[in-house]
């Protein structure tokens, strides 16, 4: 054990095991992401031609519709990571049997309350949205059995927690690629030889299950916990739900941003619109994948310097957070404002670029904005001051409906895109970074010049190159349009060579600080891994 001081004169211990396991976890998290991504960009056109846009359409919104009992989990998950961090850290075995048991147990009731929407909402759902009646029995199945996985995965799902709080996120990681790779081969085969929708709703709701279990079994063999009725326990539970307050007013903003277009546009428009809006928006989904795997670093740093009172350490790591986010999602942004249409044709056909690449437009511009400041929320759930952002993310949610609502008669998926994109826009311009610069006491325009002026200067000449490049020749297959990401890329890599060698990336200048870091919004300390993976 190696002990370090740091310049206040708190002391921390690292071992090599948890430098060893830091690495463990960070890498399979990136691979993990990778393999998803890679699969589904593979996978999405492959299923979109077999099934016809309707079917696709269909499959979207029910797996959306579904997803809204993510509200049911009540911030249980949170809770649950970070009491068995607590508790496996004190040795506390009774409490840990209480939590995971009581767990289990509240999951198990909640599973059973979602198993009966699920029945009512079958029974309905070829009334609620425009469905071809042809398909009327095939959507009632597909939500019947979604629903009953769902409802199953809930007490299954506590193996997850449980190794996320016990520091195993390689196990998940893990056995998540391994899913995703069965799934990618069972579908492909089912569909080769002559399979439906709802044979591959049953192949991509059996395998999660499957990998529940695999996760409890290894978590119980990390860390045996005994089960029974005499540990399902009120004061745990209760305990659990003060906890997860606040954690349940993120999860439903994030279910009102990111969640609510497939189900307006079906109710509004039609099953095949649903398919438009969500080939733009999937686009785009990816590229936030890829900075949110990046940003889940700052959480434990900014935790550390918030408890040993380093203030000075907390606002650079604001600024250097947020400055690589934005050297991340500028060029992805880049290469999809100019080469999206080349894209949506290389990836799912020519067809579809008149009516998705508006939305990709659109969603790209606002998640540029969000995504390039994906630090920020971090920081404020690691510091404890998440409170104010939690209020002002419901109002947003809000916002997103209504306008959603509003412009969809007048412009159809574009106006459900612009109804995402001006409430989005809008907190992550005017609210977010005023708000986090008066929590560090930093001065709004240092942070924006010492943040984002660098990721513009060495973008820039990747623009310069796509657009000329764009004028010499437009990609139309895969060869083509990696040709032009290659060069491009190499542009973008000059730069960041540059950067690095020459000690920019890292190094922050006067911050121009303002006044006194502001007091935490008195909530408890939140496990923002796991709400940030379920906003996103």
């Amino acid at each position: 054990m190696e002990h370090r001081r740091d310049r206040h004169g708190h002391y921390f211990a690292m071992s090599r095991i948890n430098k060893r396991q830091i690495v463990k976890n960070v890498s399979s998290s990136w691979f993990s992401l990778g393999c998803n991504v890679v699969v589904g960009i593979l996978l999405s056109p492959f299923i979109l031609h077999r099934l016809g846009d309707t079917a696709f359409g269909i499959w979207v919104l029910i797996f959306t519709l579904t997803g809204y009992y993510g509200l049911f989990d009540l911030g249980i998950r949170s809770s649950l990571v970070r009491y068995v961090s607590k508790f496996t850290a004190t040795h506390e075995n009774e409490e840990l049997a209480k939590l995971i048991n009581t767990s289990i147990f509240s999951y198990g009731c909640i599973g059973l309350f979602s198993f009966l929407v699920t029945v009512v909402l079958a029974s309905s759902v070829d009334h609620l949205f425009k469905i071809p009646p042809e398909l009327h029995s095939t959507a009632r199945w597909l939500v019947l059995m979604v629903g009953a996985s769902v409802g199953l995965g809930f007490p299954l799902g506590v193996a997850g927690g449980f190794l996320d709080g016990l520091q195993r996120f390689y196990i998940n990681n893990w056995t998540a690629t391994t899913a995703t790779f069965a799934r990618a081969f069972l579908i492909v085969y089912a569909l080769h030889h002559g399979g439906g929708l709802l044979t591959v709703a049953f192949i991509t709701v059996l395998l999660p299950l499957i990998t529940s279990v695999v996760r409890l079994i290894a978590a119980l063999r990390i860390c045996p916990v005994p089960f029974g009725w005499k540990y399902v326990d009120r004061g745990t539970f209760r305990m659990m739900a003060s906890y997860s307050g606040v954690t349940l007013i993120i999860v439903v903003a994030g279910q009102l941003k990111f969640k609510a277009d497939a189900v307006i546009i079906g109710s509004m428009l039609s099953a095949a619109a649903i398919t438009y809006f969500n080939i733009g928006s999937r686009i785009v989904a990816y590229a936030g994948e890829l900075v949110t795997a990046l940003a889940q670093n700052v959480l434990p740093i900014a935790s550390q310097s918030e408890a040993t009172g380093n203030v000075e350490r907390l606002r650079k790591l604001f600024v250097a957070g947020n400055r690589f986010c934005a050297f991340t999602m500028f060029p992805i942004a880049s290469c999809l404002l100019i080469l999206g249409k080349s894209v949506i044709e290389v990836w799912v056909g020519k067809q579809y670029i008149a009516k998705s690449y508006p939305v990709l437009v659109i969603l790209t511009v606002s998640a540029t904005v969000m995504f390039s400041q994906a630090a920020s929320g971090r920081i404020l759930f690691g510091t404890s001051k998440h409170r104010t952002w939690a209020v002002v993310s419901l109002i947003e949610g809000i916002g997103n409906l209504i306008l959603s609502v509003s412009l969809i008669p007048p412009f159809g998926i574009v106006g459900d895109a612009l109804g995402t994109a001006i409430p989005m826009t809008c907190s992550m311009v005017f609210f977010m970074p005023r708000h986090v610069c008066r929590q560090l006491g930093i001065r709004v325009g240092n942070y924006v010049r010492e943040a984002f002026l660098l990721p513009i200067l060495i973008t820039t000449p990747l623009v310069v190159v796509l657009l000329l490049m764009k004028r010499w020749f437009i990609p139309h297959n895969y060869k083509q349009l990696a040709l032009q990401l290659l060069i491009g890329g190499s542009v973008y890599g000059l730069g960041l060579l540059w950067i690095f060698l020459s000690n920019r990336a890292l190094r922050v200048g006067d911050l121009g600080v303002a006044a006194a870091p502001q007091a935490a919004d008195n909530v408890p300390p939140t496990d923002a891994v796991e709400i940030y993976q379920q906003e996103s």
